[in-house]
């Protein structure tokens, strides 16, 4: 079992943290059983080898931190059937397969840690869908299954303040330890506007302004604020926004930011039509390495101190990372 105090690798103003990729489209590219609405759970189920194989995949491209598979173990991929059956199990697969990788790519020395992923629980870019309850139902076997193995928490994807909360106040009723907890919000997108000036307004998919994000986040004395799979486009304004708002409170938080921002051809999904989940989105061709990269500069300039990638981005973009930053 990981320590409670488990050390986060050193980041500095040159050098910052680096994520993994999209698990999901690296097991669909690598052949791996893959199908909605099961997604990357899938090939948990039917295929574990090839998780941990993806998992060394992103070590080998120089990921100092990897996500374990759990994203997709919630009623709303596997149905309420198979996730009363098996969901604290699958999740202990997953951070046991996260584990694994980790021990297979030890020989090189690097500081290598398993973030134990909390998704949304009613599906992503969903905050209609989200209860306190059915998020404590959903989210306490997720969380015992994933902490005999996680060095940190991850509540990813989340599309309001109410969501990472709820994530955040159930790790600490069913472990009470001191790992540190990153939160994740996901961006709305779906204004050009927003995605092209850095004084425009960021909310998350809730409506919600990130200022106030920000501050909840500061009031749960989060380790790290994150924003993931929306376009890379938003980050750099989403960074700015977030930076204002602690230096309202001067040096008395040290609160890192992190991007790591899907590789999506479009991130206009209709809340009451289809959704992130339903199909598989088409990806943007020409965000190659070297312009997800370009992004990722821009973003560290802009006080990213943690930097990788989500659903489309893969081990090259990583490597590409990896390379550019150290």
């Amino acid at each position: 079992m990981p320590s409670s105090t488990t050390p986060l690798p050193s980041v500095t103003d040159r050098t910052p943290l680096i994520l993994d990729g999209g698990m999901g489209r690296e097991l669909h590219r690598m052949g791996a059983p893959f199908r909605q609405p099961e997604w990357s759970a899938l090939s948990l189920m039917e295929r574990p080898d090839l998780v941990q194989q993806a998992h060394e995949n992103f070590l080998k491209a120089g990921a100092h931190v990897i996500t374990a598979n759990s994203y997709a173990i919630v009623p709303f991929h596997i149905g309420e059937e198979r996730f009363a059956a098996r969901g604290e199990e699958l999740a202990r697969l997953s951070s046991h397969l996260g584990r694994q990788a980790i021990a297979a790519q030890a020989q090189d020395g690097k500081p290598s840690l398993l973030a134990g992923s909390l998704p949304p629980t009613g599906g992503s870019y969903r905050p209609d869908l989200f209860t306190p309850q059915k998020a404590e139902a959903v989210l306490t076997p997720l969380i015992r299954g994933l902490a005999p193995s996680a060095d940190l928490w991850l509540a990813e994807t989340q599309s309001s303040i109410a969501e990472l909360q709820t994530a955040h106040r159930l790790v600490q009723q069913n472990t009470g330890d001191a790992r540190p907890f990153w939160g994740s919000f996901t961006l709305d997108d779906s204004d050009p506007a927003a995605l092209i000036h850095q004084h425009a307004p960021v909310r998350l998919r809730s409506g919600e302004l990130l200022e106030k994000a920000v501050e909840a986040a500061l009031q749960l004395t989060l380790e790290a604020l994150l924003f993931n799979c929306s376009d890379p486009r938003i980050m750099e304004t989403a960074l700015h926004t977030a930076r204002k708002v602690l230096k309202t409170h001067g040096g008395s938080t040290t609160l890192k930011l992190g991007v790591y921002a899907n590789g999506f051809a479009h991130n206009h999904h209709d809340g009451e039509g289809e959704g992130a989940n339903e199909s598989i989105t088409p990806l943007d061709g020409t965000l190659t390495p070297q312009r997800y990269g370009d992004f990722a500069q821009h973003w560290l300039a802009a006080g990213a101190d943690i930097i990788g990638g989500c659903c489309g981005i893969g081990p090259e973009h990583v490597a590409a990372l990896a390379a550019r930053f150290s």
